[in-house]
């Protein structure tokens, strides 16, 4: 596990002088129409210095709580009085284990009492189409969504039902591009993953094998995954093999441009797919190292590795939080890669609803979520990577102990890709998937399934008839 650092960094012990003072003032604690003890007492109270209480005092000035009166100290003037404000948040099944939804919530109410914010948890294979229906009739004021989701919606759409929000040049580039359009961010980033391989530290040592570091082949992982194994007890990987989300970065990794001709055909160069898709096909071959039914959820799984049935997964870091409190002694290692070094990346963010009659407090909790205190909360309470850099990358006594190389996605950057760069439609991914099936179950050989695919794309190519 990652070394821990005495001292908190500057900037979390700051905001935690505010929410302090901002909770006494709510609760009377500190009464309206008194002074807050002077600038020295603080100091020693929060064990800060002189700039950096000064810079708390001012965040409680700009929220309207304090008065600065000048040679006399700060005067408690109470909450403003504002209309309280109900906002309706759409989320996944994950999004509270993913961002301990719970705990921001709290943080953002304490800094807006005035504003209660109501989760609706949506199933997943009706989010994108609940989503647009809840918001063009003005019932569902935000919502979390990651960008396969954002796909779903048409270009029309997007502009009638989602409100553009600021820009912040703090947050990760890559983050930031999936949802802007037009020029226009339209959701506001919150976390990311690549992809990962989790390990079991303890499998390792057992069988006196070296723990993976820096760059990997899929070789490699194989031979690793073949010797950790043991027969009638535990597979040494898996992952969700048919998964959108997984399957794909076979094809990313083998550098086929997928674009079709001048005649609107798809010509696959045939040894460029094989030595990517064969990998798949040769871990399921394996059936002492690979369980070949695998082909569910992700949570399928995690839940193995949770119960020492396999020692590593191709997995995110989002799906790392159900290791929390655990007790297994597990790391992560770059993504193997076979001809290009690409990784498949997932983004998840907030939008806001254009006719919500809530819009004031629904960007102010979205921009919440995407800002310092949020993210350093995310940051240091789960796996979960923060798409502002300056919190995924923060060093300090994080609350939940994190993987020693937790930090390793900060290396993967350059090979950081979104399911669009196949510049495939929803339907041709599905299509070609059907013969990659083929290919694993050794129905066709490479070439039978390289011409089926090239077929595939042709047949559900955008306007084919």
């Amino acid at each position: 596990m990652q070394k821990k650092v005495v001292r908190k960094h500057s900037q979390s012990r700051i905001e935690e002088m505010v929410q302090t003072i901002r909770g006494e003032i709510i609760t009377n604690v500190q009464a309206i129409g008194t002074h807050l003890p002077s600038e020295s007492d603080l100091e020693k109270r929060f064990k800060l210095g002189n700039t950096s209480v000064r810079k708390g005092l001012e965040q409680l000035v700009r929220e309207g709580l304090i008065r600065k009166i000048p040679r006399v100290g700060n005067l408690v003037v109470g909450m403003p009085p504002a209309e309280e404000a109900t906002v309706r948040l759409g989320v996944y099944s994950t999004t509270e284990l993913e961002m301990d939804l719970p705990d921001l919530l709290e943080k953002f109410h304490q800094r807006y009492p005035n504003v209660r914010v109501e989760t609706v948890m949506i199933p997943t294979s009706e989010y994108a189409g609940y989503i647009q229906r809840h918001m063009a009739e003005g019932t569902l004021d935000a919502a979390i969504m990651n960008h396969n989701t954002i796909r779903q919606f048409s270009r029309e759409m997007r502009a009638e039902l989602l409100e553009p929000l600021a820009p912040n040049p703090g947050q990760y580039p890559f983050a930031s591009e999936p949802f802007t359009v037009d020029g226009r961010l339209l959701v506001r980033p919150l976390i990311f993953s690549p992809l990962v391989v989790c390990y079991n530290r303890d499998h390792l040592k057992e069988c006196d094998l070296r723990e993976p570091a820096g760059e990997w082949s899929w070789n490699e992982l194989m031979e690793l995954a073949s010797q950790v194994a043991v027969d009638g007890s535990r597979f040494g990987f898996c992952f969700q093999l048919l998964s959108r989300n997984r399957w794909p970065v076979f094809l990313l990794q083998s550098g086929i441009d997928f674009s079709p001709d001048e005649h609107g055909e798809y010509r696959l160069p045939e040894e460029a797919l094989t030595d990517s898709l064969s990998v798949c096909r040769r871990l399921v071959e394996q059936t002492n190292v690979f369980p070949a039914m695998l082909s569910g959820l992700d949570s399928m799984a995690i839940e193995w590795f949770k119960d020492g049935k396999v020692s590593m997964i191709m997995t995110t870091y989002f799906s790392l939080n159900h290791l929390r409190q655990t007790g297994i002694a597990f790391d992560v290692a770059r993504l193997p890669h076979s001809r290009v070094n690409a990784n498949l990346l997932a983004v998840i963010g907030a939008v806001v609803s254009r006719q919500s009659r809530r819009k004031e407090a629904a960007v102010k909790l979205v921009d919440f979520l995407g800002g310092k205190e949020a993210q350093l909360a995310i940051r240091s309470r789960t796996f979960s990577i923060p798409a502002l850099r300056e919190a995924a990358e923060w060093v300090g006594e994080a609350d939940v102990p994190h993987p020693e190389h937790f930090g390793i996605f900060t290396d993967m950057i350059p090979s950081y890709r979104l399911l669009e760069h196949l510049k495939l439609s929803t339907v041709q991914l599905r299509a070609i998937q059907k013969q990659f099936e083929l290919y694993l179950t050794g129905l066709q050989n490479a070439a039978a399934m390289s011409r089926g695919m090239e077929r595939a794309l042709s047949e559900n190519r955008p306007g084919a008839s």
